[in-house]
């Protein structure tokens, strides 16, 4: 994000990026593992702060997806210009062993190329990170795999602490945010889960400032409650890229304290809320509160 936009963010979105050194350092041991992040590719406004306290979340299946969602800056494309990295699952648990991480967070690119969307190497890649700290919690976000119940069951089985797919935004944008995807087929995925492997932690989030209005917002809660989903998390949307989707609104922190409250209210087991919150951010700290809870 250049200097200009920056001068346009209100107050609370603006947040100093000063860990140079930690960042750079991270980002070489990354490389050296032949690793992406979605912190990177989705260029995360809280980069500085996680990579600073050595903390990443994971980006498998390659790093271009089939998809080309309007608020997402990873390279989209033909992925049959990136063969499926085998090596991958080791390499990433060999990282997360060498970073020392306690608790590892594993996102992916979507891949419709592939016939079973990539839920093979999501298990491959939990099961290599169990052997190499088998005292780490894993949390999982995942694609849609089409609605692929067999996919997402695959995942569930290699027995992740916490399984995330995004709703990402409300129904009536679907068409202008994911026109790939489908809100009332994410919304199976997560009921699939809830219902697949009790004990799991189920989890989505979803974007505010694209043009929904509050009620929409307290909608789309009510639908991830009722679906059974356990940890709720709401951001303010920035666009990642000059392509991206503009934004509409910057809401301000209050509004997200309310649609906190309001899903607590519903019975959430938590609702992270607030302007730079995103959907693995923190994510170790709030998987703690819920199990302390």
């Amino acid at each position: 994000m250049g200097s200009l936009e920056r001068q346009r963010l209100p107050e609370w979105l603006r947040k100093p990026q000063t860990r140079f050194l930690a960042v750079h350092a991270l980002k070489q041991n990354l490389r050296a593992h032949g690793l992406h992040t979605v912190c990177e590719s989705a260029r995360c406004p809280n980069l500085h702060e996680c990579f600073g306290r050595g903390t990443a979340t994971f980006l498998i299946l390659g790093n271009r997806c089939t998809r080309d969602c309007g608020f997402c800056s990873v390279p989209a494309g033909p992925a049959a210009t990136h063969e499926l990295d085998p090596g991958e699952p080791v390499r990433v648990a060999q990282m997360a062993a060498a970073m020392r991480l306690n608790y590892v967070v594993i996102t992916s690119v979507t891949r419709d190329d592939l016939p079973d969307g990539g839920s093979r190497h999501f298990s491959e890649t939990i099961h290599e990170i169990r052997r190499a700290l088998p005292a780490a919690r894993i949390e999982v976000l995942t694609p849609d795999f089409r609605g692929d119940c067999g996919a997402v069951a695959r995942v569930l089985d290699a027995a992740p602490d916490v399984f995330g797919h995004n709703i990402e935004t409300v129904e009536r944008l679907y068409r202008t945010v994911r026109p790939q995807a489908g809100y009332r087929r994410s919304l199976g995925v997560l009921e699939f889960a809830r219902g697949h492997r009790a004990g799991v932690l189920i989890k989505s989030g979803l974007m505010a400032g694209l043009g929904e209005t509050p009620e929409e917002v307290q909608q789309v809660l009510r639908h991830l409650r009722a679906a059974g989903t356990d940890i709720a998390t709401i951001g303010q949307y920035l666009p990642p890229a000059r392509r991206s989707l503009p934004v509409a609104e910057y809401v301000p922190p209050e509004q997200f304290d309310a649609w906190r409250d309001y899903g607590l209210s519903l019975g959430f087991k938590a609702v992270f809320s607030g302007p730079l919150v995103r959907s693995s951010y923190m994510a170790d700290a709030v998987s703690e509160q819920v199990r302390c809870a």
